[in-house]
């Protein structure tokens, strides 16, 4: 598959720049001929059925962007391991503007590139820990908002907004925006209904968010992320399809995550499953475990939107798309949400 039968338009002024009170949800069932729907969120908890089962994420993301005294914007990925009384660091930032005479962090470290290309990799002469993040980092939203807000840095507002309610496990690089909807009370209400709740965690790094340099799907390297699965997430999954029961995926990494474990590219224990997963899902995958995927729109040429295209078929989330901008749906991370059946 061409990576740009991917490729859509649309208007930069639907990008949302900010988290929104009220959510516009569009509905897309498996009839290929019928036309989206739009609804809204508690006509979509109301749809929930007694022997369902809804799945969230509970990562949670880290102040990962730190801005050099320079000026230069350093989004650190992954420890690589200590090196010379330091460490090395897997990180994204625009190396040809890195200063030959090395940058320096704001608390005063000198930081050395050591490897261009995507991603790179520096030297760093102090433990960057949490604490560290916390002082001096930077919520990392993505770039498109930046740019579309005009505005470097993250507002005071996105370290509440750009996190869900019930994030736990510190280790993102970017939100599961679809669960940015929901609360925790919307969560109670679905149980309300007789449906379950399960967790799991999938740390959102450089596989969801880099973006698709190659023209064929075929050839694109997918990174790898970490996800664990409990035992009891799992047996409610076996559960509610033994049941007649739909699992719900709130997002594309769960849908990652429950479909890694469905293709056995990790491996189960009696705690569940845990490991690194470099499963891309593109069209002409098989799924096997979700029936009803919840997420928000995605940019083009996007290994997101090549997952939902996946899940729902090329043409249809095309033409759901075109559907959906001709309404004027805000799009992408602080966007509206959609629900797909498979």
């Amino acid at each position: 598959m061409k990576t740009e039968q991917l490729d859509f338009s649309y208007p930069e002024g639907l990008i949302a720049t900010s988290r929104q009170k009220i959510s516009r949800v569009m509905w897309v069932d498996e009839d290929q001929q019928a036309d989206p729907q739009e609804t809204t969120l508690s006509q979509l908890i109301s749809r929930f059925k007694p022997e369902d089962l809804l799945i969230i994420n509970e990562t949670k993301v880290i102040k990962a962007r730190v801005v050099c005294q320079s000026g230069l914007e350093v989004l650190f990925i992954k420890n690589l391991g200590p090196e010379n009384d330091g460490a090395l660091w897997e990180v994204l930032c625009p190396a040809r503007r890195w200063s030959k005479t090395g940058e320096v962090l704001p608390c005063g470290t000198a930081i050395e590139l050591k490897k261009t290309g995507l991603p790179q990799v520096v030297f760093v002469p102090k433990d960057l820990d949490l604490a560290y993040f916390e002082q001096y980092g930077d919520m990392p939203l993505p770039p498109y908002i930046q740019e579309k807000r005009g505005e470097r840095k993250a507002r005071t507002s996105d370290t509440r907004d750009y996190q869900t309610q019930w994030a736990k496990q510190i280790g993102s690089l970017a939100a599961p925006t679809a669960s940015l909807h929901f609360s925790s009370s919307d969560l109670d209400k679905i149980r309300a209904r007789g449906a379950d709740v399960a967790t799991l965690c999938l740390h959102v790094g450089l596989g969801t968010f880099l973006p698709i340099h190659v023209d064929d799907l075929n050839e694109h390297v997918m990174h790898g992320e970490w996800v664990s699965i409990p035992a009891e997430t799992l047996r409610k999954i076996r559960e509610t399809h033994e049941n007649g029961g739909r699992v719900w995926a709130l997002g594309t990494t769960v849908l990652r995550a429950l479909e890694s474990w469905g293709a056995e590219k990790l491996d189960e224990t009696a705690n569940g499953v845990e490991g690194i997963t470099d499963l891309f899902i593109k069209p002409g995958y098989e799924f096997t475990v979700v029936d009803v995927l919840m997420t928000n729109f995605h940019q083009p040429k996007s290994t997101l939107l090549a997952l939902v295209s996946a899940f729902a078929g090329l043409e249809k989330v095309k033409a759901a798309y075109a559907w959906a901008i001709q309404r004027e749906f805000r799009l992408f991370s602080y966007g509206d949400l959609t629900v797909w059946i498979r």
